[in-house]
């Protein structure tokens, strides 16, 4: 029982941790914007348009789990596509506790009903994000192309929210000076350097004591990442792989329709905002609470200052967006993620 009080501990803190990031952003995102305005947009929206959104989510679950089998597949393993959904479905349902626990959570989830071992799943699943971000680039050069002008006000509207946090005293460094601590960049100098050192024993530790199981973790992952060197089914995998983006892309573009300020948006503003919500969620704030909305609240001002629109209506717009969206991709997880727990426990192997 005393070997799980620090794993213990460590969820919790993680937990307490993500949440705290999810308020501070949440807080930057709501930060001077008249949620009255916003709340009328949410009641004015074309909710139908929203579960068109939704089956593409869930469409792109599907298409992500059957490609997930041609990954498993060169190394000997060949399972159940309905394993691999579930199996995937519990992953993001843990990334909604616990930031960036899913993969993990994922792998081991496929063990218990597929025998696949962790280290060659987990290996797989960093394929997959080494393609997602190929994808994501290429959805960053179209927008780049076609939006250089939003990205350009994109980039000025977060500088300068950047510049103007900084004149301002955030509350730590507001407690930092009433316990006497008045020389803040000495401060930041010297907690850096604290950090470094802490990394740098953690690191030593592992490699101390832990050598042999890392080497037998990595060369597992290594073996998933070759996976795709022998692919016996390329074409299968491109195609699958252009699913789940043309999934995320209408995930995220037809919602556009639900409000009708932005009903006539293009497809090219639809793919600056599938660009900049992706950055908002790498955050790892819980469920990308927080980090997403201010990301749209952005990304909108910015698409409305390109137009030669208003800028706080897009703010309100940009929030109003991820007050649809964001709700929508946590029923996805929750619902889909429950369903998975008696899924797998029915299909679990002794």
């Amino acid at each position: 029982m005393e070997e799980k009080k620090p794993s213990l501990l460590k969820k919790i803190l993680t937990v307490l941790i993500s949440i705290a990031i999810a308020g501070l952003f949440l807080w930057l995102a709501l930060k001077g914007l008249d949620f009255d305005k916003i709340k009328v947009s949410l009641q004015k929206a074309n909710y139908i348009w929203v579960a068109f959104a939704g089956f593409f989510g869930i469409s792109a679950y599907w298409f992500r789990a059957i490609r997930w089998n041609l990954l498993l597949e060169p190394m000997g393993h060949k399972i159940s596509n309905s394993n691999s959904l579930w199996s995937l479905s519990f992953g993001y349902l843990m990334n909604l506790t616990i930031p960036r626990s899913g993969e993990v959570a994922r792998s081991t989830a496929l063990y218990g009903v597929e025998k696949v071992p962790v280290d060659k799943s987990f290996g797989t699943i960093i394929l997959e994000r080494v393609v997602d971000l190929v994808c994501m680039g290429i959805f960053a050069l179209l927008t780049l192309i076609f939006k250089y002008d939003a990205l350009l006000a994109f980039y000025k509207a977060a500088t300068q929210q950047k510049a103007v946090e900084k004149k301002e005293l955030n509350w730590f460094e507001q407690s930092l000076l009433k316990i006497g601590i008045t020389d803040l960049e000495q401060f930041y100098f010297f907690s850096k350097i604290a950090i470094g050192i802490i990394v740098i024993a953690v690191l030593s530790y592992l490699f101390i004591y832990k050598k042999d199981k890392l080497i037998d973790f990595a060369k597992g992952v290594f073996e998933g990442l070759k996976s795709i060197l022998t692919l016996k089914q390329k074409g299968k995998f491109i195609l699958y792989t252009a699913g789940i983006w043309i999934c995320y892309f209408f995930a995220s573009y037809l919602v556009c329709f639900a409000l009708p300020e932005t009903s006539n948006f293009s497809p090219a503003d639809g793919c600056f905002i599938l660009v900049v919500g992706t950055l908002g969620m790498i955050i790892p704030a819980s469920g990308g609470i927080g980090a997403f909305n201010l990301a749209m609240k952005f990304g909108f001002t910015a698409l409305f200052i390109s137009m030669g629109k208003d800028a706080v209506e897009g703010g309100e717009l940009g929030l109003a967006y991820s007050f649809i969206t964001l709700p929508l991709q946590i029923i996805i997880m929750l619902v889909m993620g429950l369903i998975s727990i008696p899924m797998l426990a029915k299909n679990r192997k002794l």
